[in-house]
């Protein structure tokens, strides 16, 4: 069930429309709860994202360390005419997880002539904010947002969408933080509010120096350490649990098996958590899991993009393929 769609009279003015599709919130109490006591222990990095930990995150992205944000703009710059060739005139891109829709203007800016442009975020507020800001900047551009949870699929055909491609905007390796067989349900769900002739451009961080990619999540300004432990602030000032902060560090690891970043917050001595009046102990060296990043080789990625029903028609990498960005289209029989 979905709101009625809001017009451009509406209180968000700025935009064609708003669609708020009512997606559950994550249970940060039951979900720190069941992370702390499975074995091993671990939180979804959904909970990274309150205001601080937003504001740090962007952070991240400027530090010399962190290369994904700045080699995926310059790439998307340098193909800017193939991708409007492939889109076509008038594509209407939606983008997933859209959050601050930076990333969206250098892809806006190259394809020149987009008709339509739909952000999809689960925060409402922030969402809304994003797209009138966008709206602001390209006035040509009919700019609509949804409330959603994209990991559901996508719900498409009752808005108001210009004719155009659609082209599925995925950037930032997001696809990374799944594990295989959430990323292969993503994909595949993203054909849900895809028709024949529309496509995923769609970001990929990649297998590389294993030195490069660990300094990239623990870089030397401590800035990763602090994102990673702004989660235990939370837990802390959010839900009343009773630790010390000071007692866990920041580590990233390389699982060279799984091909991914582990983030963890480890141990430093003997520490207790208390919630709900449970008490979980802490040995010196035992982790809090909370984040993986899964790395591609071309290769790897292929074989996921197939195995959701995909074709990839082409791939582009910087020049030190650091990172690449995928063109896919669905194999509508497969």
């Amino acid at each position: 069930m979905t709101d009625q769609v809001i017009g451009r009279q509406s209180a968000h003015a700025l935009i064609n429309f708003f669609d708020d599709q009512h997606p559950p919130l994550g249970d940060f109490m039951r979900d720190v709860e069941e992370g702390l006591s499975a074995t091993p222990r671990s939180i979804p990095p959904v909970y990274f994202y309150d205001q601080e930990g937003s504001a740090l995150f962007d952070q991240i992205t400027e530090l010399p360390e962190y290369y994904v944000t700045r080699t995926e703009l310059d790439l998307l710059g340098k193909i800017s005419s193939e991708l409007s060739l492939r889109a076509g005139a008038g594509a209407v891109v939606i983008e997933p997880g859209s959050g601050s829709s930076v990333k969206i203007r250098t892809l806006l800016d190259a394809l020149g002539d987009a008709s339509g442009y739909v952000g999809l975020d689960i925060s409402r507020d922030h969402l809304i904010a994003a797209c009138e800001d966008l709206a602001r900047d390209y006035p040509d551009v009919a700019i609509g947002a949804v409330c959603a949870n994209f990991t559901a699929g996508l719900k498409l055909d009752h808005l108001p969408l210009p004719d155009g491609r659609r082209l599925i905007f995925f950037p930032g390796s997001t696809i990374g933080n799944f594990e295989p067989a959430d990323a292969r349900a993503v994909l595949a769900g993203f054909r849900s509010g895809m028709r024949k002739g529309d496509a995923v451009l769609i970001g990929a961080d990649r297998v590389k120096d294993e030195q490069i990619l660990v300094d990239a999540y623990d870089d030397a300004a401590g800035v990763t350490a602090a994102f990673n432990l702004n989660l235990l602030e939370r837990i802390r000032s959010e839900l009343g649990a009773t630790l010390n902060v000071e007692d866990f560090t920041h580590k990233s690891i390389w699982n060279t098996e799984l091909q991914r970043i582990e983030m963890h917050l480890v141990a430093q001595r003997r520490t207790e958590i208390e919630l709900n009046g449970k008490v979980h102990v802490f040995e010196v060296g035992e982790t809090l899991h909370t984040e993986n990043s899964h790395k591609f080789t071309p290769t790897s990625f292929q074989l996921l993009a197939e195995s959701a029903g995909y074709t990839v028609v082409k791939h582009w990498s910087d020049q030190a393929e650091l990172f690449s960005l995928y063109w896919l289209e669905p194999n509508w029989e497969a």
